[in-house]
């Protein structure tokens, strides 16, 4: 949803302000002198500017927002404290699955590249699968977005083998 907002903000504060920015500092008389026109090019930034605070206070908005929102629905940390037994628990497995589900990847990842697993070709797209999650849930979309070119490229030229 962040991308979204952001992507929506951006063509209409960001973008749209820029050309209009453009438009007036490209039509504006020539006769006037420089001060004039180094005076409306500052004004024009101070508002691309407020226009930009605007913006970022509305994504941090919608993301609070967001999150109140699936914490009402979910529940939260202190909501499971309050479950004598279970509760506990629960709190531990879910702080021990981005570990687990880390090493367990490298470990997979690993015995596949060192030779020790022949997977075959359901199980590569599998552990690439996998990989991706994994990789996306801890460091991020963008992480995923940066090396999915490169493996791109590399499955590539496995196919052409």
């Amino acid at each position: 949803m962040t991308g979204i907002l952001e992507k929506l903000t951006s063509i209409v504060g960001g973008s749209l302000f820029k050309e209009a920015k453009e438009v007036i500092m490209a039509y504006w008389p020539p006769e006037v002198p420089p001060e004039k026109r180094l005076e409306m090019q500052a004004k024009l930034n101070e508002i691309e500017l407020a226009k930009s605070r605007q913006i970022d206070q509305a994504i941090a908005d919608a993301e609070m927002r967001l999150t109140e929102r699936i914490a009402l629905t979910e529940g939260s940390a202190q909501d499971l404290r309050a479950m004598p037994v279970v509760g506990p628990l629960v709190l531990f497995l879910r702080g021990l699955q981005r570990p687990v589900w880390g090493y367990a990847t490298l470990y997979g990842d690993a015995m596949w590249f060192m030779g020790r697993w022949q997977l075959n070709t359901q199980q590569e797209s599998a552990l690439w699968v996998i990989n991706f999650l994994v990789l996306g849930f801890l460091f991020g979309e963008r992480a995923v977005q940066n090396v999915a070119p490169l493996i791109a490229e590399i499955m590539a030229k496995r196919a052409a083998k």
